[in-house]
């Protein structure tokens, strides 16, 4: 990590586990401002993003993409730079040479909270489609919870003792983000 806003390439950067020993994101990370690569359990690059607070963007992503979350780089900065962050971000993605998102679904899998009706089975969509609007709300929020279930039971085989909580009112809408 630096705190230097000079854009300092990819490669020279140290990883980082994405959880430590003790099944946690690394704590130095909060309310940190930068740039940082996700890379998969081989050390490929899966993602790069920006943020005001680091530790907060991780906790997302690994809940979205637990599978490609095992290692991280990260360049902070001191002051939050909208322009300085993109620029790193860019610098990065040029030096990686390959184009991260086949398709833009794949880059907002990252980034957007998980849509839980993307798993509907053929059952719950002709109970949906035979539903009035209540019995909707509440197969949108069974189906949100048994996402939910199957989200914590992968980060708890990880070895992650990360407190996972998601917005409630969202769950009615079929949608799964972090509180």
């Amino acid at each position: 990590m630096t705190t230097e806003t000079e854009i300092l390439q990819l490669t020279n950067l140290e990883y980082i586990s994405y959880l430590d020993n003790n099944g946690l994101l690394p704590e130095e990370l909060q309310n940190q401002i930068g740039v940082y690569a996700i890379f998969n359990q081989e050390k490929e690059l899966q993602f790069v993003g920006y943020s005001r607070d680091i530790y907060l963007s991780l906790k997302q992503h690994l809940v979205r993409k637990p599978d490609n979350c095992y290692w991280i780089k990260i360049q902070t900065i001191t002051r939050p730079s909208r322009t300085i962050l993109e620029e790193i971000k860019q610098a990065w993605i040029t030096e990686n040479g390959v184009n991260l998102f086949a398709s833009e679904s794949e880059e907002k899998s990252w980034t957007d909270p998980i849509d839980a009706k993307i798993f509907i089975t053929e059952d719950e969509k002709q109970t949906y489609n035979n539903g009035d609007e209540l019995s909707k709300m509440k197969l949108l929020k069974s189906l949100a919870r048994r996402i939910e279930t199957e989200i914590k039971q992968t980060l708890e085989n990880r070895g992650s003792q990360l407190e996972i909580r998601f917005n409630p009112k969202l769950k009615e809408q079929g949608l799964l983000d972090l509180k």
